[in-house]
């Protein structure tokens, strides 16, 4: 039995069923609303952080779409920065490509100017090989020339002369020397040096013993050098003593001569292996000079001749000088007539000139009608013969 108030309620009456089940139900709902207060006290208190955590999830989602739409705009930026820098780098390719490929053109243009030119210049070259080898030819042709006018005494003896001419007009004056000049004698030598006296002119005369000395190179045998060196030494010494013979003449030339050999071989040799033959000209005053030794021969007969030139230009000037001393003693003289002249003449200008004051004067005088009044002649100077009139 249950007592609810003062009434007592079987166990097993519906009525005290329901009653126990809703109390249950109520406690039960009551417990689980209490369990769910609980649940939801700790479920807030664990929400709570969950919620701060979601609220700064979506404070970073909202910043990292900010970011996002930034970084979007950013990106849109650098696409048309790069874009930019696409379009400009390609231009400056460009431009590039063009002047590389102008640089190119101009450099292959002035590699085939210089190709041009450098294949002009190697045609040049091959015409000059082609004209030196013609001369080359000429020259060998001139060589077997040369070899004939040798073999011929008069035609060697003009190739000689030839020769000393070109020296001679090479180291001298014109008007220094003479060739082929006539002697007192009737002798022509080669050339004659005008020099003064002393010394005197001085001749030189070409010689060239080609044949003994040809000989003297061909022999083969002692036998042959040593008949080849006698008729050399004998040719040499003829020469040598026909131009002291003929052409030393004392009182019209000086006392030594020049014998000129036009080959520095034939002066080599003699001089080398003959110097026998050289004191022998020394001692006949006759000095044998090759076409370098006569160039360094003729250098002091040419300071010889400016010298004497020069000596005698310092006595025309000093006879230039002694007349223009006299010219300048006379125009002295003629200065100081012209001086006593001029003094002459300037008494004159101060007598006309007193002449003409004491005219004004009487003129003056007769102009006012003044006849009594004598003029006054201490004032007016000395007496002239105008004064009379």
């Amino acid at each position: 039995m249950i007592a609810f108030g003062d009434r007592a309620v079987a166990l097993d009456d519906p009525l005290a069923l329901a009653l126990i089940g809703g109390a249950a139900l109520l406690l039960l709902a009551l417990w689980l609303l209490i369990a769910t207060a609980r649940a939801a006290g700790r479920a807030a208190r664990t929400v709570e952080p969950l919620q701060r955590q979601l609220g700064a999830l979506g404070q970073r989602v909202r910043e990292l779409g900010d970011g996002q739409h930034r970084l979007s705009g950013g990106l849109t930026h650098v696409a048309e920065a790069q874009a930019r820098s696409q379009t400009e780098t390609l231009r400056l390719m460009e431009e590039r490509l063009a002047q590389v490929n102008e640089r190119i053109g101009e450099s292959l243009s002035g590699s085939a100017r210089r190709t041009a030119h450098s294949l002009g210049e190697l045609q040049e070259r091959l015409k000059t090989i082609d004209r030196a080898q013609e001369k080359i030819a000429q020259l060998s042709g001139d060589v077997l020339g040369l070899q004939d006018i040798l073999s011929n005494k008069q035609t060697r003896g003009a190739f000689g002369e030839i020769q000393l001419y070109d020296i001679l007009a090479k180291a001298l004056p014109r008007d220094s020397y003479s060739v082929q000049g006539k002697l007192a004698s009737g002798a022509r030598p080669d050339a004659l040096v005008h020099l003064p006296h002393p010394p005197g002119p001085i001749v030189i005369d070409s010689k060239f013993p080609l044949e003994a000395y040809e000989a003297l190179r061909r022999a083969e045998t002692r036998e042959a050098a040593q008949r080849a060196a006698q008729a050399f030494r004998q040719a040499v010494r003829t020469h040598v003593r026909t131009i002291a013979e003929k052409y030393i003449v004392e009182g019209e030339t000086a006392d030594g001569a020049l014998m000129f050999l036009p080959s520095e071989a034939v002066y080599a040799e003699l001089h080398g292996n003959f110097p026998d033959l050289v004191r022998e000209g020394f001692a006949a005053h006759v000095w044998i000079v090759s076409p370098t030794t006569c160039m360094a021969t003729l250098n002091p007969m040419r300071a010889v001749l400016k010298d004497a030139r020069l000596r005698a230009e310092a006595a025309r000037i000093r006879r230039e000088l002694s007349l223009l001393g006299s010219d300048m003693a006379r125009l002295g003289q003629r200065v100081e007539n012209l001086e006593r002249h001029f003094g002459q003449a300037a008494r004159d200008v101060a007598e006309i000139r007193l002449s003409a004051e004491k005219a004004a004067a009487r003129a003056h005088r007769l102009d006012r009608f003044e006849f009594d009044d004598p003029i006054d002649e201490a004032a007016a100077g000395p007496p002239s013969p105008d004064a009379a009139e």
